[in-house]
């Protein structure tokens, strides 16, 4: 006599799981085996089905809130620094010398973006009133490297372009970012830095240092005549 259970499928854990994948429902319709089952959750104590999908919600219930927490942070963040770099931009247009248009960005980043280190470098040819400021010449020979390709260069950087850009503080940046003021010619260079030498890693966001970088090249020539525009 052949025996019937022959010519049914083996039933293992892979085939239950998909079932149970198919049919969600299934301990709703089928609710008296929920207090049959046991799920090992710490040594010497057992969990029923619900209460392991409970404390699972839960855990994924406090991850997304977390996340949000995060997301909603990294927006509040986002709006203080456009904010601030709102006002700083109103004061450079706002500015009527090329003495206001150093001091307003120096004393914003200084004072509303707490930067402790900051560095405004004019290049020109010629001695300028206001502010500091090399020949292009000079410039390109200490940080050609930091100039090039025209976009914001964070990190370590090295003890001779640290001493160029920050003078007798250089000793106590650890890491810096670095853009160049180009628009129809290269006008000067803006450093900030920090005595962290995490803080300025080379993957950190320079979006906002980037728009006052922008703002700042434009401006600039229209004060400061002698300002030589250095292809």
């Amino acid at each position: 006599m052949t025996d019937q259970h022959q010519d049914q499928p083996e039933l293992d854990a892979e085939r239950v799981a998909a079932y149970l994948r198919q049919h969600p429902e299934f301990f709703v319709d089928h609710d008296e085996l929920i207090p049959e089952l046991r799920i090992p959750h710490q040594p010497g104590q057992a969990v029923s089905l619900v209460e392991r999908q409970v404390k699972l919600l839960r855990e994924r219930n406090i991850e997304m809130r977390h996340r949000l927490s995060q997301l909603m942070d990294v927006a509040r963040d986002n709006d203080r620094l456009f904010d601030k770099t709102r006002r700083l931009v109103l004061g450079l247009l706002d500015a009527a010398s090329l003495e206001e248009v150093v001091s307003t960005v120096e004393d914003s980043l200084r004072h509303e973006f707490q930067v402790p280190h900051v560095s405004l470098i004019l290049f020109n040819e010629t001695p300028l009133a206001v502010g500091r400021w090399v020949s292009s010449a000079e410039a390109h020979q200490t940080i050609g490297g930091l100039l090039a390709g025209g976009k914001t260069v964070c990190g370590v950087l090295r003890a001779p372009e640290l001493e160029f850009l920050f003078g007798d503080e250089a000793p106590q940046v650890g890491s810096a970012a670095v853009v160049s003021l180009s628009h129809q010619g290269l006008h000067g260079v803006l450093a900030i830095g920090s005595p962290d030498p995490q803080h300025y890693k080379s993957s950190l966001g320079t979006l906002f240092l980037g728009y006052i970088a922008e703002v700042l090249a434009r401006v600039l020539p229209r004060f400061a005549t002698p300002l030589r525009s250095v292809r």
